[in-house]
């Protein structure tokens, strides 16, 4: 008796240690602090400003809005399936997928660029998920996988036990915070009202995140092209501060 009260004690302790350093890593994930390379894009916001679509702090809310709404409706269902299934035959399947679906080279390049960086760095900082550094491995050795960002992410929240409405969320919050970090950059809000902003966007970030989340793959879509088109032409800019 006092034998098995010993072993599951034990298997407790044992759990615990193995369950804290995943919850600090879920943690890291969302950091700003961890090199991707987000802040290097503005979703399109630097070419909206110069395309004058964007005039007034008005202007700049509805532009974050609709590129929230633009990634719920696009990258969350790749978010959610990877978060389900974080291996890397649906990896690989789901990389493909948004390859195919993305409509610019600006997008494209931007998403490849940041998932990339994304898995380089997990399979450095997370060791206690030795199979990111294999996946890394046996996907560099193909030579035809792109590394988007929102499958890579989900893949990683997978791995890392979260489940797939937080990964899910956590998504909509790190799109939020870069793009209000590249407006307080470009200049058009200052830190205290940057602050501000995210909270107050981040009730209708909520409510986009129920309207489009745990949606399969084949049900991705735009739902705000002129800002597709917007971002497609940063590459046009003469001066520019931001890669997208």
């Amino acid at each position: 008796m006092e034998d098995d009260q010993a072993n599951v004690s034990h298997g407790k302790e044992k759990q615990a240690s193995v369950e804290l350093p995943l919850h600090w890593s879920e943690w890291q994930l969302l950091d700003s602090i961890l090199p991707t390379g987000g802040f290097a894009h503005s979703f399109g916001l630097e070419a909206a400003i110069q395309a004058r679509l964007i005039s007034c702090p008005d202007d700049l809310r509805t532009y974050v809005i609709h590129i929230l709404e633009n990634t719920g409706s696009l990258l969350l269902p790749f978010v959610c399936t990877a978060t389900m299934s974080p291996d890397l035959e649906t990896w690989h399947k789901l990389d493909r997928m948004l390859d195919a679906t993305l409509t610019n080279e600006v997008s494209r390049k931007a998403s490849t660029a940041q998932g990339s960086a994304l898995l380089r760095v997990a399979a450095s900082v997370f060791t206690e998920v030795p199979s990111l550094k294999k996946m890394r491995e046996i996907s560099l050795s193909f030579g035809d996988v792109a590394f988007h960002h929102a499958p890579l992410f989900g893949i990683i929240c997978g791995l890392l036990g979260l489940h797939r409405g937080t990964s899910q969320r956590a998504y909509m919050f790190i799109t939020l915070r870069d793009i209000i970090s590249a407006a307080t950059r470009l200049n058009l809000v200052g830190p205290l009202g940057a602050a501000v902003l995210q909270h107050q966007i981040a009730f209708v970030a909520e409510a986009m995140l129920k309207k489009w989340k745990d949606r399969a793959v084949e049900e991705a879509c735009q739902t705000s092209p002129l800002l597709d088109t917007v971002q497609g032409c940063h590459a046009y800019l003469f001066s520019r501060l931001f890669c997208s």
